[in-house]
């Protein structure tokens, strides 16, 4: 059973707790340290097959898919950090709605459960696009790559208006405005960054020319860097609060 939000000022002693928002992080880490090992792995002893192209051009980056599914031991260390952190993510995904139904104007509820809906579509994508590799089961690992990037990129626009415009009562501490702050920043970058991908990679298939190549790959890392750091803003938007276990009530939240 998932946890309630939480217990304001909790009296009970836990036998065991964690402050939420590292929590958050420790599982964004996960993919975050195994993305940019497959990255400089590939750079390192793959660099002339994870760069190569259709037209045969010039090329230093490998993109995300050959990275992290075309060769070993990247594709391992991917599939495993993203398994291991597919439950907690769908855990911190509900962790949000109960906070949101604790913040949000009822007004914009619907748009709260559009928000948990997009974000669990996009772990379900996240798994399979890395689990049906580009190299093995090309149109399966479009088609869920494609789910993932729609449903992330909504996604974090909606949380962001949620955010900023959703709310009951004002922002009140510094670490809420800090979170907005960032949310804002990583949107735009985010956005920018998904539009030059998407140039580039028309710009490569229809004219082949050296280097266009490598700023698609770069421009998608920036697509996955700013997503994860998206999520990371959990460390704000929980401050203060815990994960908490007790032999008597379970699992539930706690501000200490």
């Amino acid at each position: 059973m998932l946890p309630t939000y939480e217990k304001l000022n909790s009296s009970t002693k836990p036998s065991a707790k964690i402050p939420f928002g590292k929590f958050a992080i420790y599982v964004v880490s996960l993919p975050l340290f195994s993305f940019l090992f497959c990255v400089i792995w590939c750079v390192l002893f793959y660099f002339e097959r994870s760069t190569a192209t259709h037209c045969s051009v010039r090329n230093y980056l490998p993109s995300i898919s050959a990275a992290i599914g075309n060769y070993q031991p990247q594709r391992f260390i991917w599939q495993l950090a993203i398994c291991v952190h597919f439950i907690p993510r769908l855990v911190i995904a509900k962790v949000y709605l109960d906070f949101y139904i604790e913040v949000i104007r009822k007004d914009r509820m619907h748009l709260a459960k559009i928000a948990l809906s997009l974000n669990v579509v996009e772990n379900f994508a996240l798994l399979v696009l890395s689990l049906w590799t580009s190299s093995e089961h090309y149109e399966i690992h479009k088609v869920s790559f494609c789910i993932f990037i729609f449903t992330s990129e909504i996604y974090m626009i909606v949380v962001y208006f949620l955010s900023k415009n959703g709310r009951r009562l004002p922002l009140a501490t510094k670490e809420e405005i800090r979170s907005i702050r960032f949310k804002k920043a990583l949107v735009i970058v985010n956005v920018l960054a998904f539009a030059l991908a998407g140039f580039c990679f028309m710009r490569h298939n229809t004219r082949c020319e050296a280097g266009v190549y490598t700023l698609f790959a770069l421009f998608e890392y920036i697509v996955v860097l700013t997503n994860m750091g998206y999520h990371m803003t959990a460390f704000w938007d929980f401050y203060g609060r815990s994960l908490c276990f007790d032999t008597n009530e379970g699992f539930y939240f706690a501000r200490f």
